[in-house]
């Protein structure tokens, strides 16, 4: 059974970091595409922030280029983290994170970003 777990959100104020973690459990290497995270904002649909394809190629979108980025664990591989620097107000949102195993799409909670003023 695939289990997807996020942790790192929190309250900060625009400019601040945060590092997002995300830990998927029974999954295999062999067999996992992408890891990734998506941001569902209050009142908008959900969009893809950050991802990383066969452990090696990220891509991100463009409101998030330059400030956010994506890694892998080695040691254990099956860890997602999301470095978040110079935060905006607009970055606030529920991020969930995202393992694509097999062709299905497995999901997590989700963890809460907040930035204020």
């Amino acid at each position: 059974q695939v289990q997807v777990a996020e942790s790192g959100g929190g309250a900060v104020q625009t400019g601040g970091s945060l590092r997002l973690s995300c830990v998927a459990s029974g999954v295999n290497i062999f067999s996992t595409k992408e890891m990734g995270w998506y941001r569902q904002a209050p009142g908008k649909q959900r969009d893809l922030v950050a991802r990383i394809i066969n452990g090696r190629a990220t891509n991100y979108a463009d409101s998030v280029k330059g400030r956010f980025t994506i890694s892998r664990g080695v040691a254990p591989w099956n860890t997602v983290y999301l470095y978040m620097n110079s935060l905006k107000e607009e970055d606030t949102g529920i991020y969930l994170c995202y393992v694509q195993m097999g062709g299905n799409d497995y999901w997590g909670q989700g963890t809460q970003v907040t930035v204020s003023a």
